[in-house]
């Protein structure tokens, strides 16, 4: 039976394309799925992915003949899959490697050399909270002299030490806007364990409101329904600060 003529036009087109481009790219995207290592990576977290997998992200792509990851073994394999060997290469070095171009070169060696600065730098110790005072000198260098309301966000972890400083909002002379949905946002992206709340009071009046008493127990609640609990609420001035927990209003 003769094969018929759309056949021969498909076998035609695809020997055309092998004999032009014996060499085509083969990008992550052509992998089967379960080779991606960008998909292994959001799926399953970084931690799970080999080195050579690593370095396949970061070359991209490979030819027709070896993909990102066979690639990337074969360069690690030539090292003793040691790390600290392959980042003692210069660009030139790798690109005696069939299949790393300039580009892809550079690139691992930007990525070694991230991790090697990483590794470099100091640990920054993190401030830890152990009174209503250690609240107020971490927030006095921003909030003093402010002419306006300011609402800040303190995020602790289990160890009491502070993940970080959140701003949550800016208002007048005589108050500011503060939404709980906001707060309890910012702590659940960052994984707090606990918050603390402050604002300021420009006019040097230590007070607080009844409506700062209202929404510092519609915050508390609101903690310990998500089990991020509010430990304090500070109010700040250029000359002190009220503690709410330290006044048994907590």
């Amino acid at each position: 039976m003769n094969p018929s003529p759309h056949y021969r036009r498909g076998i035609f087109v695809y020997i055309r394309f092998c004999m032009e481009d014996p060499e085509k790219t083969l990008t992550i995207k052509s992998w089967a799925e379960e080779d991606r290592p960008r998909e292994k990576f959001l799926a399953k977290g970084r931690h799970v992915l080999t080195d050579a997998e690593l370095v396949a992200i970061l070359i991209g792509s490979g030819s027709k003949k070896e993909s990102a990851v066979e690639l990337s073994k074969r360069i690690l394999s030539y090292f003793g899959n040691n790390l600290n060997e392959l980042a003692k290469l210069s660009v030139t070095d790798l690109q005696k490697f069939k299949g790393i171009g300039e580009a892809k070169a550079i690139s691992i060696i930007a990525a070694l050399e991230l991790g090697r600065r990483r590794k470099a730098t100091e640990v920054v110790k993190r401030d830890k909270i152990a009174s209503s005072k250690d609240i107020f000198e971490i927030f006095r260098p921003q909030m003093m002299d402010l002419p306006h309301e300011e609402f800040h966000l303190l995020l602790l972890n289990r160890s009491n030490a502070v993940i970080r400083k959140e701003f949550v909002s800016r208002g007048g002379v005589a108050g500011t806007t503060v939404d709980p949905k906001i707060i309890f946002k910012i702590a659940l992206e960052h994984l707090a364990s606990s918050i603390i709340l402050c604002h300021n009071h420009p006019s040097g009046n230590l007070k607080p409101s009844q409506e700062d008493i209202s929404l510092t127990k519609k915050i508390k609640e609101a903690g310990a329904f998500l089990e991020i609990p509010v430990l304090d609420h500070i109010i700040f001035s250029d000359t002190g600060y009220f503690s709410f927990a330290d006044e048994g209003l907590m």
